[in-house]
């Protein structure tokens, strides 16, 4: 059963200890409040104001344990805060490990930082979590995606929307280098993985996929750079570093431009143009 008093506790405690640029937000002029206000709390959750005010005054309905996950990675609560949550709300805290969604808070500490830059963080199987703006402007809202299109070496072999993004000359590569990765992470996770059903899938639907898979090929992998396409600015090379997060499976990806090359220069122009004219189909 739910404890409302200390869910309400917890809720408070968590919020009052947080500090605007813990998460990202500007502290502004003029603030009294000791640590984040709940507008703000409810903003970082993606839940209403008053929804939230209501937990924490003890009322409002039962939460639902996608509104408790909402609310822990809005709070950026470790794993042991996460379950502590849950059980709070009356909810059997989710599994840990590969098939978690639940973004580390240091991981989201340096994300959070990266405002100005494309930045992503994607689990092993290559879906998206989350989008800095910038990154949203490079390559549309990946988050967008439902069920195995989550994926994007699952949309690299369905969804021809996916291929333009990136160089002609690089798709060979990207096929292989998705087709490993799938591999490993099948080995790695077994066959009653979400991994291994993503590789029945593909079997089943693409020709080039079993053609690649069947290369059975380990540990392809890109150069650094990456040359995308982009339908208002044309050709980028970006350097991705990629920081990984080994408790969560989940890996942080940094895109940068040399400084003072064409790329450099566009992508001081894609800052300003924004995500205004990204128009991809899902």
């Amino acid at each position: 059963m739910i404890d409302r008093a200390g869910l309400a506790e917890f809720l408070r405690r968590r919020r009052e200890s947080l500090q605007p640029e813990d998460v990202g937000l500007p502290r502004g002029q003029r603030r009294r409040t000791t640590g984040l206000r709940r507008e703000e709390v409810a903003t970082l959750c993606h839940i209403s104001t008053d929804y939230y005010s209501r937990l924490e005054r003890e009322r409002g309905p039962h939460p639902s344990e996608q509104m408790i996950a909402s609310i822990a990675q809005g709070l950026h609560l470790s794993l042991d805060e996460r379950d502590h949550l849950f059980r709070l709300a009356g909810h059997n805290p989710p599994t840990r490990g590969a098939t978690s969604e639940h973004i580390s808070p240091g991981l989201l500490r340096i994300f959070d930082r990266l405002a100005d830059t494309p930045a992503e963080i994607v689990t092993e199987l290559g879906e998206t979590l989350r989008q800095t703006p910038l990154g949203v402007a490079l390559t549309g809202d990946l988050t967008r995606y439902q069920g195995p299109a989550r994926s994007i070496g699952y949309r690299w072999f369905t969804d021809p929307a996916t291929r333009a993004l990136y160089h002609p000359d690089d798709h060979a590569l990207h096929s292989r280098v998705f087709a490993s990765g799938l591999r490993r992470t099948v080995t790695l996770r077994g066959p009653d993985s979400w991994a291994a059903h993503l590789q029945r899938l593909l079997l089943d639907r693409s020709e080039e996929f079993r053609t690649v898979w069947s290369e059975h090929e380990i540990g392809v992998r890109y150069n650094g750079v990456k040359r995308f396409m982009h339908p208002e600015i044309g050709a980028l090379e970006l350097t991705c570093q990629i920081l990984l997060d080994p408790d969560q499976a989940h890996s942080l990806l940094v895109y940068t431009a040399v400084p003072g090359s064409e790329s450099y220069e566009k992508m001081q122009l894609l800052s300003v143009i924004g995500t205004q004219h990204i128009t991809l189909s899902s």
